[in-house]
Protein backbone atom coordinates (compact mmCIF):
# COMPACT_ATOMS: atom_id res chain seq x y z
CA UNK A 1 0.00 0.00 0.00
CA UNK A 2 2.76 2.43 0.95
CA UNK A 3 4.67 1.63 -2.23
CA UNK A 4 1.55 2.18 -4.35
CA UNK A 5 0.98 5.50 -2.57
CA UNK A 6 4.54 6.59 -3.32
CA UNK A 7 4.43 5.71 -7.02
CA UNK A 8 1.02 7.35 -7.34
CA UNK A 9 2.31 10.53 -5.74
CA UNK A 10 5.32 10.70 -8.07
CA UNK A 11 3.15 10.02 -11.13
CA UNK A 12 0.60 12.70 -10.20
CA UNK A 13 3.36 15.18 -9.35
CA UNK A 14 5.22 14.71 -12.64
CA UNK A 15 2.02 14.76 -14.70
CA UNK A 16 0.86 18.02 -13.17
CA UNK A 17 4.12 19.89 -13.66
CA UNK A 18 4.94 18.46 -17.09
CA UNK A 19 1.43 19.31 -18.35
CA UNK A 20 1.75 22.77 -16.73
CA UNK A 21 -1.46 22.29 -14.74
CA UNK A 22 0.44 23.26 -11.59
CA UNK A 23 3.64 25.18 -11.09
CA UNK A 24 6.53 23.22 -9.55
CA UNK A 25 6.28 25.44 -6.44
CA UNK A 26 2.65 24.53 -5.77
CA UNK A 27 3.02 20.86 -6.77
CA UNK A 28 6.07 20.30 -4.54
CA UNK A 29 4.14 21.46 -1.49
CA UNK A 30 0.54 20.37 -1.98
CA UNK A 31 0.86 16.99 -3.72
CA UNK A 32 2.97 15.30 -0.98
CA UNK A 33 0.72 16.80 1.72
CA UNK A 34 -2.35 15.38 -0.05
CA UNK A 35 -0.84 11.91 -0.34
CA UNK A 36 0.47 12.09 3.22
CA UNK A 37 -3.07 12.72 4.42
CA UNK A 38 -4.37 9.86 2.27
CA UNK A 39 -1.76 7.59 3.86
CA UNK A 40 -2.92 8.48 7.35
CA UNK A 41 0.10 10.53 8.43
CA UNK A 42 -1.79 13.70 9.35
CA UNK A 43 -0.33 13.88 12.88
CA UNK A 44 3.28 13.55 11.69
CA UNK A 45 3.25 15.67 8.53
CA UNK A 46 4.34 18.83 10.31
CA UNK A 47 7.48 17.20 11.71
CA UNK A 48 8.30 15.53 8.38
CA UNK A 49 7.99 18.78 6.44
CA UNK A 50 10.02 20.70 8.98
CA UNK A 51 12.86 18.16 8.84
CA UNK A 52 12.86 18.30 5.04
CA UNK A 53 12.90 22.09 4.93
CA UNK A 54 15.57 22.27 7.63
CA UNK A 55 17.82 19.97 5.59
CA UNK A 56 17.46 22.09 2.46
CA UNK A 57 17.73 25.51 4.16
CA UNK A 58 21.54 25.97 3.81
CA UNK A 59 21.30 25.22 0.09
CA UNK A 60 18.43 27.66 -0.34
CA UNK A 61 20.36 30.44 1.41
CA UNK A 62 23.43 29.75 -0.70
CA UNK A 63 21.45 29.88 -3.95
CA UNK A 64 19.74 33.14 -2.92
CA UNK A 65 22.99 34.98 -2.36
CA UNK A 66 24.69 33.31 -5.33
CA UNK A 67 22.02 34.70 -7.66
CA UNK A 68 22.41 38.15 -6.10
CA UNK A 69 26.21 38.00 -6.36
CA UNK A 70 26.48 36.94 -9.99
CA UNK A 71 23.63 39.23 -10.97
CA UNK A 72 25.63 42.06 -9.44
CA UNK A 73 28.74 41.01 -11.35
CA UNK A 74 26.81 41.11 -14.63
CA UNK A 75 25.52 44.57 -13.74
CA UNK A 76 29.04 45.86 -13.13
CA UNK A 77 30.16 44.61 -16.55
CA UNK A 78 32.68 42.08 -15.21
CA UNK A 79 32.06 39.63 -18.05
CA UNK A 80 32.05 42.16 -20.90
CA UNK A 81 35.80 41.81 -21.66
CA UNK A 82 35.47 38.02 -21.72
CA UNK A 83 32.47 38.25 -24.02
CA UNK A 84 34.43 40.53 -26.33
CA UNK A 85 37.28 38.02 -26.52
CA UNK A 86 34.88 35.17 -27.21
CA UNK A 87 33.15 37.21 -29.92
CA UNK A 88 36.46 37.74 -31.68
CA UNK A 89 37.39 34.07 -31.34
CA UNK A 90 34.13 32.54 -32.55
CA UNK A 91 33.49 35.31 -35.11
CA UNK A 92 29.75 35.15 -34.62
CA UNK A 93 29.51 31.42 -35.41
CA UNK A 94 26.79 29.82 -33.23
CA UNK A 95 28.34 26.38 -33.77
CA UNK A 96 31.65 27.46 -32.22
CA UNK A 97 29.82 29.20 -29.38
CA UNK A 98 27.82 26.10 -28.42
CA UNK A 99 30.84 23.79 -28.60
CA UNK A 100 32.77 26.35 -26.56
CA UNK A 101 29.94 26.29 -24.01
CA UNK A 102 30.40 22.54 -23.65
CA UNK A 103 34.17 22.81 -23.18
CA UNK A 104 33.86 25.64 -20.65
CA UNK A 105 31.17 23.86 -18.61
CA UNK A 106 33.20 20.63 -18.58
CA UNK A 107 36.25 22.47 -17.26
CA UNK A 108 34.29 24.29 -14.58
CA UNK A 109 32.46 21.08 -13.63
CA UNK A 110 35.75 19.48 -12.60
CA UNK A 111 34.95 20.64 -9.08
CA UNK A 112 31.87 18.38 -9.22
CA UNK A 113 29.51 21.08 -7.99
CA UNK A 114 26.50 21.84 -10.18
CA UNK A 115 25.84 25.18 -8.53
CA UNK A 116 29.32 26.51 -9.28
CA UNK A 117 29.27 25.09 -12.80
CA UNK A 118 25.97 26.69 -13.71
CA UNK A 119 26.76 30.03 -12.11
CA UNK A 120 30.11 30.46 -13.84
CA UNK A 121 29.04 29.08 -17.23
CA UNK A 122 25.78 31.01 -17.42
CA UNK A 123 27.20 34.23 -15.99
CA UNK A 124 30.00 34.15 -18.56
CA UNK A 125 27.97 33.21 -21.63
CA UNK A 126 24.35 34.29 -21.15
CA UNK A 127 25.02 37.90 -22.24
CA UNK A 128 26.66 36.53 -25.41
CA UNK A 129 23.69 34.26 -26.15
CA UNK A 130 21.36 37.21 -25.65
CA UNK A 131 23.38 39.46 -27.92
CA UNK A 132 23.30 36.93 -30.74
CA UNK A 133 19.67 35.96 -30.01
CA UNK A 134 20.62 32.31 -29.55
CA UNK A 135 18.23 29.85 -27.88
CA UNK A 136 18.81 29.99 -24.10
CA UNK A 137 17.59 26.37 -23.81
CA UNK A 138 20.79 25.34 -25.60
CA UNK A 139 22.98 27.14 -23.07
CA UNK A 140 21.15 25.47 -20.17
CA UNK A 141 21.01 22.10 -21.92
CA UNK A 142 24.71 21.95 -22.76
CA UNK A 143 25.75 23.07 -19.27
CA UNK A 144 23.44 20.49 -17.70
CA UNK A 145 24.66 17.73 -20.03
CA UNK A 146 28.26 18.40 -19.00
CA UNK A 147 27.31 18.40 -15.35
CA UNK A 148 25.44 15.13 -15.78
CA UNK A 149 28.69 13.36 -16.63
CA UNK A 150 30.99 15.25 -14.26
CA UNK A 151 28.59 14.62 -11.37
CA UNK A 152 29.91 11.07 -11.39
CA UNK A 153 33.15 12.17 -9.72
CA UNK A 154 33.50 11.22 -6.02
CA UNK A 155 33.66 14.87 -5.01
CA UNK A 156 30.48 15.44 -7.04
CA UNK A 157 28.51 13.34 -4.59
CA UNK A 158 27.03 10.33 -6.39
CA UNK A 159 30.15 8.14 -6.39
CA UNK A 160 30.98 9.09 -2.82
CA UNK A 161 27.49 8.10 -1.69
CA UNK A 162 27.69 4.79 -3.54
CA UNK A 163 31.11 4.04 -2.06
CA UNK A 164 29.89 4.88 1.43
CA UNK A 165 26.67 2.86 1.26
CA UNK A 166 28.39 -0.20 -0.26
CA UNK A 167 31.64 0.18 1.76
CA UNK A 168 33.88 0.40 -1.32
CA UNK A 169 36.93 2.50 -2.10
CA UNK A 170 37.58 4.62 -5.20
CA UNK A 171 39.84 2.04 -6.83
CA UNK A 172 36.93 -0.41 -6.89
CA UNK A 173 34.16 1.91 -7.95
CA UNK A 174 35.32 5.20 -9.50
CA UNK A 175 38.61 4.51 -11.26
CA UNK A 176 37.12 1.94 -13.70
CA UNK A 177 34.49 4.54 -14.61
CA UNK A 178 36.97 7.19 -15.79
CA UNK A 179 37.16 5.94 -19.43
CA UNK A 180 33.38 5.52 -19.40
CA UNK A 181 33.05 9.18 -18.38
CA UNK A 182 35.35 10.02 -21.29
CA UNK A 183 32.85 8.51 -23.71
CA UNK A 184 30.08 10.43 -21.95
CA UNK A 185 31.94 13.71 -22.44
CA UNK A 186 32.53 12.90 -26.12
CA UNK A 187 28.79 12.38 -26.48
CA UNK A 188 28.17 15.76 -24.85
CA UNK A 189 30.45 17.33 -27.48
CA UNK A 190 28.41 15.55 -30.16
CA UNK A 191 25.23 16.97 -28.63
CA UNK A 192 26.70 20.48 -28.58
CA UNK A 193 27.80 20.10 -32.22
CA UNK A 194 24.25 19.12 -33.21
CA UNK A 195 22.76 22.03 -31.26
CA UNK A 196 25.33 24.39 -32.78
CA UNK A 197 24.49 23.26 -36.30
CA UNK A 198 20.82 23.89 -35.57
CA UNK A 199 21.56 27.44 -34.42
CA UNK A 200 23.88 28.08 -37.35
CA UNK A 201 21.12 27.07 -39.77
CA UNK A 202 18.64 29.31 -37.93
CA UNK A 203 20.82 32.39 -37.44
CA UNK A 204 23.72 32.00 -39.84
CA UNK A 205 27.22 33.24 -39.04
CA UNK A 206 26.61 36.69 -37.62
CA UNK A 207 28.58 39.81 -38.53
CA UNK A 208 29.54 40.86 -35.03
CA UNK A 209 30.46 44.47 -35.88
CA UNK A 210 27.23 45.08 -37.79
CA UNK A 211 25.25 43.31 -35.12
CA UNK A 212 26.72 45.49 -32.40
CA UNK A 213 25.67 48.67 -34.19
CA UNK A 214 22.08 47.50 -34.60
CA UNK A 215 21.47 45.54 -31.42
CA UNK A 216 23.53 47.09 -28.61
CA UNK A 217 21.18 49.90 -27.65
CA UNK A 218 17.95 48.12 -28.50
CA UNK A 219 18.59 44.88 -26.63
CA UNK A 220 21.26 45.39 -24.03
CA UNK A 221 20.08 48.73 -22.66
CA UNK A 222 16.74 47.14 -21.87
CA UNK A 223 18.43 44.47 -19.77
CA UNK A 224 21.07 46.35 -17.82
CA UNK A 225 21.31 50.07 -17.31
CA UNK A 226 24.77 51.23 -18.24
CA UNK A 227 24.67 53.65 -15.31
CA UNK A 228 25.50 50.66 -13.16
CA UNK A 229 28.60 49.59 -15.08
CA UNK A 230 31.81 49.78 -13.05
CA UNK A 231 34.65 49.46 -15.61
CA UNK A 232 37.18 50.98 -13.21
CA UNK A 233 36.49 48.20 -10.71
CA UNK A 234 36.72 45.30 -13.16
CA UNK A 235 40.03 44.05 -11.69
CA UNK A 236 38.68 44.20 -8.16
CA UNK A 237 35.54 42.32 -9.18
CA UNK A 238 37.59 39.75 -11.07
CA UNK A 239 39.89 39.19 -8.09
CA UNK A 240 36.92 38.88 -5.73
CA UNK A 241 35.22 36.38 -8.02
CA UNK A 242 38.38 34.30 -8.47
CA UNK A 243 38.94 34.20 -4.70
CA UNK A 244 35.32 33.13 -4.27
CA UNK A 245 35.70 30.31 -6.83
CA UNK A 246 38.94 29.08 -5.25
CA UNK A 247 37.33 28.99 -1.82
CA UNK A 248 34.32 27.20 -3.29
CA UNK A 249 36.56 24.49 -4.71
CA UNK A 250 38.66 24.23 -1.53
CA UNK A 251 35.46 23.84 0.50
CA UNK A 252 37.01 25.49 3.55
CA UNK A 253 33.98 27.64 4.41
CA UNK A 254 30.28 26.76 4.03
CA UNK A 255 29.06 27.87 0.61
CA UNK A 256 26.20 29.97 1.94
CA UNK A 257 28.60 31.99 4.12
CA UNK A 258 30.99 32.51 1.19
CA UNK A 259 28.29 33.97 -1.02
CA UNK A 260 26.78 36.08 1.74
CA UNK A 261 30.12 37.71 2.54
CA UNK A 262 31.18 38.05 -1.12
CA UNK A 263 27.89 39.71 -2.01
CA UNK A 264 28.17 42.16 0.89
CA UNK A 265 31.71 43.14 -0.12
CA UNK A 266 30.84 43.47 -3.81
CA UNK A 267 27.75 45.55 -3.10
CA UNK A 268 29.56 47.91 -0.74
CA UNK A 269 32.58 48.48 -3.00
CA UNK A 270 30.71 48.83 -6.30
CA UNK A 271 27.72 50.75 -5.00
CA UNK A 272 28.57 52.65 -1.80
CA UNK A 273 25.40 54.72 -2.13
CA UNK A 274 22.58 53.11 -0.13
CA UNK A 275 19.93 53.98 -2.72
CA UNK A 276 21.96 52.28 -5.47
CA UNK A 277 22.43 49.23 -3.25
CA UNK A 278 18.69 48.94 -2.73
CA UNK A 279 18.05 49.29 -6.47
CA UNK A 280 20.57 46.55 -7.34
CA UNK A 281 19.11 44.18 -4.75
CA UNK A 282 15.57 44.87 -5.97
CA UNK A 283 16.54 44.27 -9.60
CA UNK A 284 17.59 40.67 -8.84
CA UNK A 285 15.39 39.88 -5.83
CA UNK A 286 12.40 38.63 -7.83
CA UNK A 287 14.54 36.10 -9.68
CA UNK A 288 16.24 34.94 -6.48
CA UNK A 289 12.97 34.56 -4.58
CA UNK A 290 11.38 32.59 -7.43
CA UNK A 291 14.21 30.07 -7.44
CA UNK A 292 14.71 29.78 -3.68
CA UNK A 293 11.01 29.32 -2.99
CA UNK A 294 11.00 26.21 -5.21
CA UNK A 295 14.09 24.83 -3.47
CA UNK A 296 12.46 25.26 -0.06
CA UNK A 297 9.25 23.69 -1.35
CA UNK A 298 11.30 20.66 -2.47
CA UNK A 299 12.18 20.19 1.20
CA UNK A 300 8.52 19.45 1.92
CA UNK A 301 8.43 16.87 -0.88
CA UNK A 302 11.58 15.04 0.22
CA UNK A 303 10.68 15.33 3.90
CA UNK A 304 7.35 13.58 3.41
CA UNK A 305 8.82 10.99 1.03
CA UNK A 306 11.47 10.07 3.61
CA UNK A 307 9.37 10.46 6.75
CA UNK A 308 6.55 8.22 5.53
CA UNK A 309 9.08 5.59 4.34
CA UNK A 310 7.51 5.72 0.88
CA UNK A 311 11.00 5.66 -0.64
CA UNK A 312 11.95 2.45 1.16
CA UNK A 313 8.70 0.76 0.13
CA UNK A 314 9.13 1.83 -3.50
CA UNK A 315 12.67 0.43 -3.58
CA UNK A 316 11.63 -2.92 -2.11
CA UNK A 317 8.77 -3.22 -4.60
CA UNK A 318 10.92 -2.51 -7.63
CA UNK A 319 13.58 -5.01 -6.58
CA UNK A 320 10.93 -7.68 -6.05
CA UNK A 321 9.57 -7.09 -9.56
CA UNK A 322 12.82 -8.14 -11.23
CA UNK A 323 12.21 -11.61 -12.78
CA UNK A 324 14.44 -14.44 -11.60
CA UNK A 325 15.69 -15.01 -15.15
CA UNK A 326 16.86 -11.38 -15.33
CA UNK A 327 18.93 -11.63 -12.16
CA UNK A 328 22.19 -12.19 -14.04
CA UNK A 329 21.59 -8.94 -15.93
CA UNK A 330 21.18 -6.81 -12.80
CA UNK A 331 24.12 -4.46 -13.59
CA UNK A 332 22.55 -3.35 -16.87
CA UNK A 333 19.09 -3.16 -15.27
CA UNK A 334 20.45 -1.05 -12.43
CA UNK A 335 22.31 1.20 -14.87
CA UNK A 336 19.11 2.10 -16.67
CA UNK A 337 16.89 2.09 -13.57
CA UNK A 338 19.23 4.53 -11.83
CA UNK A 339 18.09 7.21 -14.29
CA UNK A 340 14.40 7.29 -13.26
CA UNK A 341 15.23 6.42 -9.64
CA UNK A 342 17.55 9.39 -9.17
CA UNK A 343 15.15 11.58 -11.15
CA UNK A 344 12.22 10.92 -8.82
CA UNK A 345 14.20 10.96 -5.59
CA UNK A 346 17.35 12.55 -4.23
CA UNK A 347 20.78 10.96 -4.59
CA UNK A 348 20.83 10.51 -0.82
CA UNK A 349 17.59 8.53 -0.88
CA UNK A 350 18.68 6.34 -3.79
CA UNK A 351 22.25 5.57 -2.76
CA UNK A 352 21.59 5.09 0.93
CA UNK A 353 18.08 3.64 0.74
CA UNK A 354 17.68 1.76 -2.55
CA UNK A 355 21.20 0.75 -3.62
CA UNK A 356 22.04 -1.44 -0.59
CA UNK A 357 18.83 -3.43 -1.17
CA UNK A 358 19.72 -4.02 -4.83
CA UNK A 359 23.33 -4.92 -3.99
CA UNK A 360 22.16 -7.46 -1.45
CA UNK A 361 19.84 -9.03 -4.04
CA UNK A 362 22.69 -9.12 -6.59
CA UNK A 363 24.92 -11.16 -4.25
CA UNK A 364 22.68 -14.19 -4.73
CA UNK A 365 23.55 -14.10 -8.44
CA UNK A 366 27.29 -13.80 -7.83
CA UNK A 367 27.42 -10.12 -8.82
CA UNK A 368 29.78 -7.97 -6.78
CA UNK A 369 28.71 -4.85 -4.93
CA UNK A 370 31.37 -2.89 -6.83
CA UNK A 371 29.78 -3.74 -10.16
CA UNK A 372 26.32 -2.74 -8.93
CA UNK A 373 27.81 0.47 -7.52
CA UNK A 374 29.44 1.36 -10.85
CA UNK A 375 26.19 0.67 -12.70
CA UNK A 376 24.23 2.87 -10.30
CA UNK A 377 26.30 5.94 -11.21
CA UNK A 378 25.48 5.83 -14.93
CA UNK A 379 22.04 7.44 -14.54
CA UNK A 380 23.42 10.79 -13.34
CA UNK A 381 22.88 12.58 -16.71
CA UNK A 382 19.13 12.15 -16.12
CA UNK A 383 19.35 12.88 -12.39
CA UNK A 384 20.53 16.46 -12.99
CA UNK A 385 17.21 17.13 -14.78
CA UNK A 386 15.20 16.31 -11.65
CA UNK A 387 13.10 19.08 -10.10
CA UNK A 388 14.47 17.88 -6.75
CA UNK A 389 18.01 19.04 -7.65
CA UNK A 390 18.55 22.49 -6.19
CA UNK A 391 21.22 23.48 -8.72
CA UNK A 392 18.77 22.86 -11.57
CA UNK A 393 16.47 25.55 -10.22
CA UNK A 394 19.40 27.93 -10.01
CA UNK A 395 20.19 27.19 -13.67
CA UNK A 396 16.71 27.86 -15.01
CA UNK A 397 16.43 30.95 -12.82
CA UNK A 398 19.64 32.42 -14.21
CA UNK A 399 18.83 31.57 -17.83
CA UNK A 400 15.19 32.63 -17.51
CA UNK A 401 13.42 29.55 -18.87
CA UNK A 402 10.68 27.15 -17.71
CA UNK A 403 11.72 23.89 -16.04
CA UNK A 404 9.25 21.85 -18.08
CA UNK A 405 10.57 23.35 -21.33
CA UNK A 406 14.13 22.38 -20.43
CA UNK A 407 13.09 18.86 -19.48
CA UNK A 408 11.24 18.31 -22.75
CA UNK A 409 14.15 19.76 -24.69
CA UNK A 410 16.90 17.74 -22.99
CA UNK A 411 15.44 14.46 -21.70
CA UNK A 412 16.09 12.40 -24.84
CA UNK A 413 19.67 13.65 -25.04
CA UNK A 414 20.23 12.89 -21.35
CA UNK A 415 18.92 9.36 -21.87
CA UNK A 416 21.29 9.15 -24.83
CA UNK A 417 24.23 10.08 -22.59
CA UNK A 418 23.32 7.33 -20.14
CA UNK A 419 22.91 4.82 -22.99
CA UNK A 420 26.30 5.72 -24.49
CA UNK A 421 28.00 5.27 -21.13
CA UNK A 422 26.23 1.95 -20.45
CA UNK A 423 27.39 0.64 -23.83
CA UNK A 424 30.92 1.88 -23.14
CA UNK A 425 30.88 0.25 -19.69
CA UNK A 426 29.81 -3.08 -21.23
CA UNK A 427 32.43 -2.92 -23.97
CA UNK A 428 35.20 -1.99 -21.51
CA UNK A 429 34.11 -4.67 -19.01
CA UNK A 430 33.28 -2.15 -16.30
CA UNK A 431 29.90 -3.85 -15.87
CA UNK A 432 28.76 -7.20 -17.23
CA UNK A 433 25.77 -8.07 -19.36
Amino acid sequence: MLSFLGFSMVAVFMYLIMSKRLTPLVALMLIPILFGLIGGYANDLGTMMFEGVKAIAPTAIMIFFAILYFGLMIDTGLFEPLIGKILKLVKGDPLKIVVGTAVLSMMVALDGDGTTTYMITVSSLLPLYKRLRMNPLILAGVAMSSMGVMNMTPWGGASAMAMTSLKLDSSELFLPLIPVMGFGLLWVLVISFIFGKMERRRLGVIDIDAFREVASTAEMDAKIEFNYRRPKLVWFNLALTLILIVLLIMDVIPLMILFMVAFAIALLVNYPNIKEQQERISSHASNAVAVVSIVIAAGIFTGIMSGTKMIDAMATTLVSLIPEAMGQHLPVIVAFLSAPFTFFMSNNAFYFGVLPIIAQAAESYGISAAEIGRASILGQPVHVLSPLVAAAHLLIGMVGIEFSDLQRFLIKWALGTTTVMVIAALVLGVISL
